[in-house]
């Protein structure tokens, strides 16, 4: 069957745009579904949904949304009402892939359309500022793609049909070729980062593959801990063992590379079983390609390429750190354990490697045994987080939860 392509825009200032890309769309086999999300004026051809319908699904008429103040209220009120539609229309299967196209602010209203649709939905976003820093990073659903939209701020012209064209021809192909995740066994959702600072996943992934479960690992470098925490928001994990923390410390001391402020909540909302350790809860991330803040110039360096440095936490960082965990897992709505591997944390804390820092460690150590309270379990391990140790313990925990029915094992 053809693919039926949502496009999301102000019909009224960019309907030559919007149309271009619906004869893309079409050109190509596809059936264009078009959504007007303007407020002051209408498009000069029919639209599938008007802005009418749009501000419907926010409780407002549009002389409301006009009246609302300003042209940033006006489009919060049509960003409610179009994300709220784009869901409405998702359930009742009436597209399958969506594409917005804005300056500033269609792309926000289209991030907001974006985050209701679930991961493998083609979501792409094309849009003058695109990877841009005033971006933040809890905008962004996990599997969105975004195109810049080169010379395109007013009027058609050959640089932007080629961003207009691409975009058209990429939502519609990931329609026709997205295999959507299956869900036919159990998923482990599972944080970690490269192998050459955490590498227990290298020995579990296969232990609970045998078992009978899917795993899917995710880095913690700040899109992988959003897909992580949106699939778990979702209810989409049978556990998580969420090892690698980073994204927390980065979220607490102001890094950009962070996973948006619900990290280490969605698992427990949802009700599902934890198991949670503290890989890499040690270290700050930056990138290497800007200076460092002043205030971090003098704490042990790791340049780990040339995207991504680290550099390590205060003790006083730390015992936040620790707080900040205990804090979150209390919320939990399943059972969750913490484990505290005192030997170590990444493979860069070991002695004589760069972020080698017992008296840190330590001080971690005494605050999360201070902060970790029933009814989460806490567990300490006399081995460093990268030994066969920890991964045994965590399957031993891991293989008593499924006997006992805290983990399902079926569909």
């Amino acid at each position: 069957m053809p693919k039926k392509i949502l496009i999301i825009g102000t019909y009224d200032t960019k309907s030559d745009e919007l149309r271009y890309i619906e004869n893309c769309i079409t050109a190509q086999g596809g059936i264009p579904v078009s959504m007007d999300v303007s407020v002051m004026g209408d498009p000069s051809t029919p639209v599938d949904h008007n802005k009418h319908s749009v501000a419907k699904e926010a409780n407002v008429s549009i002389a409301q949304v006009i009246d609302s103040g300003d042209e940033n209220s006006a489009m919060q009120l049509m960003a409610k009402g179009a994300s709220e539609l784009t869901r409405k229309l998702y359930s009742q299967r009436a597209f399958d892939g969506m594409i917005a196209l804005g300056g500033t602010m269609g792309t926000d209203l289209a991030l907001d359309c974006a985050s209701v649709l679930p991961m493998g939905v083609p979501k792409y976003i094309v849009s003058t500022v695109s990877f841009s820093p005033i971006i933040p990073t809890e905008r962004l659903a996990a599997d969105i793609q975004m195109i810049l939209w080169a010379g395109g701020l007013y009027g058609l012209n050959s640089v932007c049909k080629s961003s207009l064209s691409q975009a058209a021809g990429a939502v519609l192909g990931a329609t026709n070729a997205v295999e959507p995740p299956s869900h036919k066994k159990p998923l482990i959702g599972m944080m970690s980062l490269g192998k050459s600072c955490l590498s227990y996943m290298v020995s579990l992934k296969p232990a609970l593959e045998k078992r009978g479960f899917e795993v899917a690992v995710f880095h913690a470098t700040g899109m992988g801990g959003r897909a992580f925490e949106s699939l778990a928001a979702e209810g989409a994990f049978a556990a998580v063992m969420d090892f690698a923390l980073p994204e927390l410390g980065n979220l607490l001391n102001h890094s950009p590379i962070n996973a948006g402020a619900d990290r280490l909540t969605n698992a427990g909302n949802a009700g599902i079983p934890q198991i949670v350790a503290p890989g890499c809860l040690d270290l700050i991330d930056f990138q290497t390609w800007q200076p460092l803040p002043e205030k971090y110039k003098d704490r042990p360096y790791h340049a780990h390429n040339r995207l991504i440095c680290s550099v390590t936490l205060t003790q006083e960082e730390r015992r936040q750190s620790a707080q900040e965990i205990g804090a979150r897992l209390s919320k939990a709505n399943a059972p969750a354990q913490f484990i505290m591997p005192l030997k170590g944390i990444e493979e860069w804390d070991r002695e004589g490697a760069d972020a080698h820092d017992p008296d840190g460690l330590n001080a971690f150590i005494d605050e999360i045994r201070s902060s970790i309270k029933e009814p989460v379990t806490y567990t300490e391990i006399d081995a460093h987080i990268n030994d066969a140790e920890f991964s045994n313990l965590v399957l031993k925990i891991f293989d008593e939860w499924v006997a006992t029915g805290v983990i399902s094992n079926s569909i």
